[in-house]
């Protein structure tokens, strides 16, 4: 019995240091104007801005004038992160939306709902914040289709079935009580068509999936 309850004592203590140790999700900067989503592609930690407490930012300092129009929505923020070697901590460089500039930076997990971001500038002049979870873990992202300039096989065109159905044919008989199935592929059209979440999966942005392969 002791030896049963040390084994769960190390279980949970395993368990609890890797939810720790995942820095992937969604996290509310710590002025509160941005959620950065972290997202692993190809190996690397990215992280871009998933939503925006004022919408309709653009990059208007990014230095390179061809950008100052992009929207600051779904723009990269941590930069192609490796991990650091026995330490559960990540370096990469993070961009700087305020004056345009890219620096030094590494992020790493304070528990389960904590992420310390820090940014240097050569190495010196050394700042950083702690950014709050909001959303949970998210799974890594295999090299995507977009990185080889193939549209998502998950999104864009409706099933087969639904394209085969003419609008205007009547329905059948049995509709009433035996066919909902088309009514639910409906309104999950319906639905992806107005998603809540303009974002999405992060490695299928332009500037990650140029990478990210």
């Amino acid at each position: 019995m002791r030896t049963l309850a040390y084994s769960g004592i190390f279980l949970a203590t395993g368990l609890a240091s890797a939810l720790a140790a995942d820095p992937t999700g969604d996290w509310r900067v710590a002025d509160g104007v941005a959620d950065i989503r972290v997202a692993e592609c190809n190996g690397s930690m990215w992280g871009v801005v998933a939503w925006e407490k004022i919408p309709g930012g653009h990059d208007k300092n990014n230095p390179d004038v061809s950008k100052q129009n992009r929207l600051t929505l779904g723009m990269p923020i941590l930069l192609d992160m490796k991990k650091k070697p026995g330490a559960d901590e990540w370096e990469g460089q993070v961009y700087n939306a305020k004056d345009g500039q890219t620096y030094s930076s590494t992020i790493k997990p304070a528990g389960p709902d904590q992420l310390e971001i820090r940014g240097c500038v050569l190495g010196f002049l050394c700042g950083g914040e702690t950014w709050t979870r909001v959303a949970g873990s998210i799974p890594s992202s295999p090299v995507n289709s977009m990185a080889k300039g193939a549209a998502p096989k998950t999104t864009g065109a409706p099933p087969k079935t639904a394209a085969t159905v003419p609008p205007t044919a009547a329905p059948p008989k049995t509709t009433g009580s035996a066919n909902p199935a088309p009514k639910t592929q409906g309104q999950k059209l319906a639905t992806a068509a107005k998603p809540n979440d303009p974002v999405g999966d992060i490695c299928l942005i332009p500037d990650i999936a140029r990478f990210a392969h």
